[in-house]
């Protein structure tokens, strides 16, 4: 099987920055048509311009994905500039973290609308719009489509200061699931990344706030090093090809072998 994605069109979500940014600069690379989409217009306008590959195969798409119309007119802006879509990747995430002994509510339904409902409504527009331009092609063994959810190993870690963010992750490891086994007779494959130690947005942030925050991560990382975001942009694409055209519904863990240790002091971004 190949890892080529090459010709395909895939919409990377969270793209003005960090992994999301990692992901679409080495989706061009590799011969994707790629639709950056952020909320912040500025930044995804300087960084387009830095991409490697034909000014063609990038375009991007500012707006807040938690509105539906957002989301369509996000879909619509793909399907005009490129015909079809073939990969979704929703890799906005955001961090909240707060006092646990304060009033979670609020701090919970701003991450289930970041990180899990705006992924949820984006994938079901996605995944009608792949089955309809399928419609007609005898493809009967391959899939049509195929969608990367971006997590944390948050998910499977008692961190109280991320509570807010550990129920979205572990909520969008759930979704990931459940909507593989639900599209799988449409022959869409669904799957997720769960990041931990990657040099995400949110780790530089705190990195810079926290002067020991590096080595302490260091530390509960048995390979000793934080991951690059190319090496999670590497995985996606894996997911995203031929190679992987018998998984889904799988979180594929990229944390340096953080989570095979007891200690969970160090907050899971």
């Amino acid at each position: 099987m190949s890892y080529s994605i090459a010709g395909k069109t895939a919409i990377v979500t969270g793209a003005a920055n960090g992994v999301g940014l990692a992901i679409a600069r080495h989706f061009v690379a590799q011969g994707a048509n790629v639709v950056l989409a952020d909320r912040d217009e500025s930044r995804l306008k300087s960084e387009i311009a830095t991409l490697s590959g034909p000014e063609e195969h990038a375009t991007f798409f500012a707006g807040d994905l938690r509105e539906r119309l957002t989301i369509a007119n996000l879909l619509s802006a793909t399907v005009d500039a490129y015909d079809s879509v073939d990969i979704l990747v929703n890799a906005t995430r955001s961090c909240i973290v707060s006092d646990p002994l304060d009033d979670q509510s609020d701090a919970v339904h701003d991450a289930l609308q970041q990180n899990l409902l705006s992924s949820l409504k984006l994938s079901q527009v996605v995944a009608k719009r792949m089955i309809a331009q399928a419609e007609g092609k005898d493809e009967r063994r391959n899939a049509i489509g195929s969608i990367i959810n971006l997590s944390s190993i948050a998910a499977r870690r008692t961190q109280p200061e991320l509570m807010a963010y550990s129920i979205a992750s572990a909520a969008l490891d759930q979704m990931t699931r459940s909507m593989a086994v639900a599209f799988a007779k449409h022959r869409i494959r669904i799957n997720g990344v769960a990041l931990g130690s990657v040099m995400s947005a949110n780790l530089k942030d705190q990195m810079q706030t926290h002067d020991d925050y590096r080595e302490m991560i260091l530390r509960q990382t048995p390979m000793g090093r934080i991951g690059a975001a190319s090496e999670a942009a590497e995985a996606v694409q894996f997911l995203a090809s031929d190679a992987a055209a018998f998984m889904t519904g799988q979180i594929i863990t990229i944390d340096g072998g953080r989570t095979l240790l007891d200690p969970v002091a160090v907050p899971a971004h």
